[in-house]
């Protein structure tokens, strides 16, 4: 087994922690500010955390314009990353100044969500629109603040493209999802080979 304590350094060519947690969903965020400055980017640590209500939550490192438009407005999206909108997601992915609208950076319409005031991506089959639940500064075990903030948000409204609901379920594979892998710049996506069904035992 190879050992390592994370204080001292992993001694790999590179840092194994995100290759481990892998591969995850997008966050791809939509937000805007107080002003109607909009933004749009991609979180690489992002999940489900609770049913009911739905809840879903990404973590940025550093109070990044997203976090602050979200603590702003208490609004934010969420956007399915599609294979089909790899390039255009990594673009959003740039740093550019608060006031740069990532939307047009990469090519990308914005469309007025039903619930919320922040605008998602058209171009994304499905869409979560979400309210602020909370704004978490992550800390050590020893109780030390790290710059590192979780956003979680309450999804108020689902917008599922038609073409990927088949006999009333969602397809995954159809809808052809991007995840995120260790690497700079290594990421996945799903083949049919690749998944097998396994029922949970009852008690």
């Amino acid at each position: 087994m190879h050992t390592y304590r994370p204080s001292e350094g992993h001694g790999l060519k590179h840092n194994p922690f995100a290759s481990i947690i892998a591969p995850r969903p997008i966050g791809w965020i939509s937000s805007k500010d107080a002003l109607g400055n909009v933004n749009l980017a991609p979180y690489s640590f992002f999940n489900a955390f609770n049913y009911t209500p739905p809840i879903i939550g990404f973590s940025s490192v550093g109070y990044k314009d997203t976090v602050s438009n979200i603590s702003e407005t208490g609004e934010f999206c969420w956007n399915f990353v599609s294979q089909s909108l790899a390039i255009k997601m990594n673009q959003t992915s740039k740093a550019v100044a608060s006031e740069c609208d990532e939307f047009e950076l990469a090519g990308l319409t914005k469309k007025p969500s039903s619930e919320i005031s922040v605008p998602h991506v058209q171009e994304s089959p499905v869409v979560m629109e979400c309210k602020k639940s909370q704004i978490v500064q992550l800390s050590s075990a020893a109780g030390e603040t790290v710059e590192s903030y979780m956003v979680l948000g309450e999804v108020v409204c689902v917008h599922i493209h038609q073409d990927m609901i088949k006999d009333g379920v969602f397809d995954l594979l159809k809808a052809d999802p991007v995840l995120r892998a260790g690497g700079q710049g290594d990421y996945f996506t799903l083949s049919a080979q690749h998944m097998f069904e396994m029922i949970r035992p009852q008690s």
